[in-house]
């Protein structure tokens, strides 16, 4: 499947969230410890906010292993939201409009997971993507049609509404083609001022998803750590797995469950399709 990040909190270089970590993002995609596969070198993305009305993106189909122009963007760029994504593909083509995030306005999206069978349903899901957003669909994955599916659904005014009804929706069009389970994601979304991340599957075996613990906190556990201390109060991690070993600093997002990060605040919701 893939591994991302999603960052928010004090600006911070894009390379310490994407090389300095023990177990960064970089080193996922060659080695991923939690993921289906251990390799996702099948292109990678960055969406971060700065001062231009719309995200930034850097999109590309090299391995992130592999790409210099990462090396040097994350070493000259800074940012307070960031979101970051390694690919492996379940059949799409890999190229750029393939790459997450995917962007719509201020909005960025990411998915790890799949749509089971979705040749056999892509049609009639794209057929209900509202005709105004359908002409920006540019890629072929599934995880930019429930993107699109989302916006559908109000996605820009109640995240997790809009993205419970896309789960129920992409559910009812694979049982009715004989799919017994039709979804599997860890999707994450944000306005560069909240991000929301959620963890479902059809099957309630979902891929792996942690969240960062209160960095107060770690800094009384480890008053000898300097990471800890550069960091804000408000600083929040979602992660496919975690970055690092140390104790007491990740912890899993429970099954079927939204996480809502802002302002440095956390909330974990109970989370389900609606039909």
């Amino acid at each position: 499947m893939c591994r991302w990040l999603a960052y928010s909190g004090s600006p911070v270089l894009l390379e310490e969230l994407l090389y300095v970590p023990a177990n960064s993002l970089v080193t996922q995609s060659r080695h991923s410890r939690l993921g289906v596969e251990t390799t996702n070198g099948d292109g990678f993305g960055i969406g971060w906010y700065a001062t231009a009305p719309a995200p930034g993106l850097f999109l590309s189909t090299e391995p992130a292993w592999n790409d210099r122009n990462l090396r040097e963007l994350s070493a000259q760029t800074t940012a307070e939201v960031v979101f970051a994504h390694v690919r492996a593909s379940t059949g799409s083509a890999v190229q750029q409009t393939n790459c997450h995030p995917f962007r719509h306005g201020r909005r960025l999206w990411m998915h790890n997971g799949l749509i089971t069978a979705f040749p056999l349903v892509r049609r009639e899901l794209s057929l209900v993507v509202d005709p105004s957003l359908y002409a920006e669909i540019e890629g072929s994955t599934d995880s930019e049609i429930l993107f699109y599916l989302a916006l559908t659904f109000g996605l820009e005014h109640d995240p997790p509404t809009a993205v419970a009804r896309t789960a129920g929706f992409v559910e009812a069009i694979g049982r009715n083609r004989g799919v017994a389970h039709p979804l599997q994601m860890t999707v994450a979304t944000t306005d560069g001022e909240t991000t929301w991340a959620f963890r479902y599957s059809s099957e309630r075996r979902s891929r792996s998803l942690f969240h960062s613990t209160d960095i107060t906190t770690l800094r009384q556990q480890y008053p000898d750590n300097p990471t800890l201390h550069g960091l804000s109060p408000e600083t929040r991690l979602v992660v496919s797995e975690p970055l690092g070993d140390l104790h007491g600093a990740w912890r899993e997002v429970p099954e079927s469950t939204c996480v809502v990060a802002r302002g440095g605040a956390e909330e974990l919701l109970p989370f389900g399709p609606l039909r």
